[in-house]
């Protein structure tokens, strides 16, 4: 039977550690039809590709199920998450708090409470075997499927807590920490609460980028204006767009003229002019006139939707120190068992060794108890292991900070499409950029003016002129000249010399606007201006000359002219210590000339497209770390061989697949942003990573002699948890545009 492929995220339940998520991978990965599965405990997400004439979606759930989670292809959303959360922890609150007050009563010896050990198991039963009961069932299925995770060790401490109570009431001369285990669990749902409100947050980004879209459209159908919601549009649709409203979907404008806010997906604050014929995507802002625009894509298929998926699949994806941090916890849970039993046997066997030490430390501690017995205090050492060493936070340094920095990014228009792209860029040492596109705009721009006349008065005949052309040197000249205020006027005659020039009738007089050739043809005295013709083809502008009856009057260079902020970019890249390399397809002469323009450290001249592969696997050979940046078009192959692939885009489709990182305004500076954020938050997942393992290597063994009361163990293994989250928040204050 043929193999069909099919990719699904799932929104997945149950999960509290990287064990969980592990655990949930490598049984996908032992089952037949499974080609393919990544599980992010950061975003509760599963990506998996299967073989659906091998497996179907309701058995990959089911597989899923019988180990203890809940596999869901309706993605509930963040707010159900906290309520649910919210609703087991004051469950669970309901009942410790009268037990709590119940052991106050009792260590004060203000009265004695009758039965106080059966009160005791009945406030612990709901708490324990209700509120926490899908956190005991999936423990008890990783067991029996021999794998541990957080829940097991959550699931082991309430268990031999409320087992403690049962055995007192049973005749065993043992402390009942029935209420123990309670405030364990309680305290453990408090830490799920907290930790699902502040995952909410560090997501943020995906749903502030779904909410950017609008909600409905106005739509010309049969010859009336209908308003429908936007799952509604289709291909096609003609909309009528009015200041202040988002534009609908992606679409090509066919009436009216405008300015629209980009910002949602450039991150550039300048609004940018629309008429007929130009691009519009979806959920930008019409600000000054309305326009209509016929739809060409809806759904899944816009811009939009399109960065939101990158979104998702870059905080669904994992960076190689994870990969460790999960291999590590994959081990951590069972070596902890085993430790909380040489722990407890270690009580058992050398009590004495372990009361000597509580007995030094017993006036700073209040809650250590020396009247207990033995198996008492072996029972609290043993339970305070288990609970102070739960890998939470170690299962969360990674993928919270990628979370929050991608997010970061995704609002500056810079989109990380891999999880290892954001992890290599931080150790990037070269930045070789592609000329045309990249540092300059790409397309012709008036570069030099010169005239005998007022520069009003000569750029209204020139662009006049050039108003009737197509070519993009004379686009590029009545742009300039409308940005200076000059509108073109209209003229009585228009003769287009194919290669040459135009020769036109202005206000009853005869004009030339060319190049030397046709001037020189026509018997104008051309050799007077050769210096300055010379000047400006050096630097590889195209150079158009004005000539009214009489002579010339003036002068025009029209070339792909570098970028405002190129030589600020630059310099910002040199001092952050990375070399720059400027790859061109100039002579060495023109190459020469933009080098000292920008100050790069080395322009390589004469490069046609197949040899830029060739020259990043050189540097890639001599040792250097190199980070590629081109337009996303005819880079593609650069792209992909540096360890980093910039694309510049323009919200095209072709830009957004070229390179590991996309630049949506194709501003220059989101290249120091993007090299700033992926070391901001590496920086972060580092000290993650540190505060996770610290505060195990030093907490076990305190807990193991005894010196931590199981509820303060608890109470220590959630605010870890936070502290990771809260750090990795605080992603969000970093400046990007400072030096």
């Amino acid at each position: 039977m043929e193999q069909k492929t099919v990719t699904k995220v799932f929104k997945v339940e149950g999960m509290s550690c990287a064990g969980c998520a592990r655990r949930i991978e490598e049984n996908l990965h032992k089952t037949t039809g499974i080609l393919y599965a990544r599980v992010n405990i950061a975003t509760e997400k599963a990506t998996i590709t299967y073989d659906s004439s091998k497996i179907n979606t309701r058995e990959i759930a089911n597989l899923v199920e019988n180990i203890g989670y809940k596999l869901l292809e309706e993605e509930t959303d963040d707010e159900s998450r906290i309520d649910f959360c919210k609703r087991r922890f004051f469950y669970s609150l309901i009942f410790t708090i009268p037990g709590i007050i119940l052991m106050l009563l009792e260590m004060s010896k203000i009265t004695i409470i009758p039965y106080s050990d059966i009160i005791q198991i009945s406030l612990s039963l709901p708490v324990i075997l209700l509120a926490g009961f899908n956190i005991i069932k999936t423990a008890l299925k990783s067991m029996v499927h021999l794998a541990f995770g957080m829940d097991v060790l959550i699931a082991l401490g309430t268990l031999s807590s409320l087992a403690t109570g049962i055995l007192k009431i049973s005749g065993f001369n043992i402390e009942n920490y029935a209420l123990i285990g309670a405030m364990i669990m309680t305290f453990h749902l408090l830490g799920r609460y907290l930790e699902a409100i502040a995952k909410g947050r560090a997501t943020n980004a995906i749903k502030e980028l779904i909410q950017l879209g609008a909600k409905d459209a106005r739509v010309i159908r049969d010859g009336k204006e209908i308003d429908v919601p936007i799952e509604e549009l289709q291909t096609g649709d003609i909309v009528i767009v009015r200041p202040g409203e988002k534009i609908p979907s992606d679409g090509i404008v066919i009436e009216g003229d405008t300015y629209v806010d980009e910002s949602m997906v450039t991150g550039e604050s300048i609004p940018v002019r629309k008429t007929v014929g130009d691009s519009v995507i979806g959920a930008t802002i019409n600000q000054l006139g309305t326009i209509r625009v016929r739809i060409t894509k809806v759904g899944k298929d816009t811009f939009l939707a399109q960065i939101i998926k990158l979104v998702e699949s870059v905080q669904e994806s994992k960076v190689p120190v994870q990969e460790l941090a999960d291999k590590i916890t994959g081990i951590f849970v069972p070596s902890i068992i085993i430790i909380s039993i040489g722990v407890f046997l270690f009580w058992i066997l050398f009590p004495q060794f372990g009361i000597s030490i509580l007995e030094k430390v017993s006036f700073l501690l209040p809650w250590v108890r020396l009247g207990d017995s033995v198996l008492s205090q072996a029972i609290s050492a043993m339970i305070a292991t288990l609970v102070i060493a739960c890998p939470c936070a170690l299962g969360l340094a990674t993928p919270t900070a990628l979370v929050v920095g991608t997010g970061i990014g995704a609002k500056r228009g810079i989109l990380i499409k891999t999880g290892e792209a954001i992890e290599r860029l931080k150790d990037v040492d070269t930045v070789v950029f592609d000329k045309t596109g990249t540092l300059t705009l790409g397309r012709p721009e008036v570069s030099y003016v010169w005239s005998k006349l007022t520069i009003e008065e000569f750029l209204k005949i020139v662009s006049s002129i050039e108003y009737n052309s197509e070519h993009p040197i004379a686009k590029a000249i009545v742009d300039y000249a409308k940005r200076k205020g000059v509108t073109p006027i209209k003229i009585e005659s228009f003769r287009y010399i194919p290669g040459k020039g135009i020769i036109a009738t202005l206000d009853g007089k005869d004009y030339i606007v060319g190049n030397k050739h046709l001037l020189t043809e026509n018997r104008y005295n051309v050799s007077l201006y050769y210096e300055t013709i010379e000047m400006l083809e050096k630097d590889k502008a195209t150079v158009v000359l004005v000539a009214d009856e009489q002579d010339i009057v003036g002068v025009i260079g029209v070339s792909d002219v570098p970028k405002d902020n190129a030589r600020y970019v630059v310099k910002s890249l040199k001092n952050l210590g990375l070399k720059v390399i400027v790859l061109t397809g100039d002579s060495k002469s023109n190459a020469s000339t933009m080098k000292d323009k920008l100050e790069v450290d080395q322009v390589i001249a004469e490069v046609l497209p197949q040899d830029k592969v060739s020259i990043i696997k050189g540097l890639q050979e001599q040792g250097k770390i190199i980070a590629m940046i081109g337009d996303g078009i005819n880079d593609a192959p650069a792209l992909k061989q540096a360890n980093v692939g910039i694309a510049m885009g323009s919200g095209t489709d072709i830009a957004i697949e070229s390179g590991d990182i996309v630049l949506i305004n194709s501003d220059l500076y989101n290249i120091i942003r993007a090299i700033k954020l992926s070391k901001e938050t590496f920086k972060k997942i580092k000290q993650n990573l540190f505060w996770a393992f610290f505060y195990n290597v030093i907490a076990i063994p305190i807990a193991g002699l005894g010196l931590l009361h199981p509820v303060i163990a608890e109470i220590a293994m959630a605010l870890s948890s936070l502290n990771v989250i809260s750090n990795s928040l605080r992603l969000r204050r970093i400046k990007l545009d400072e030096q």
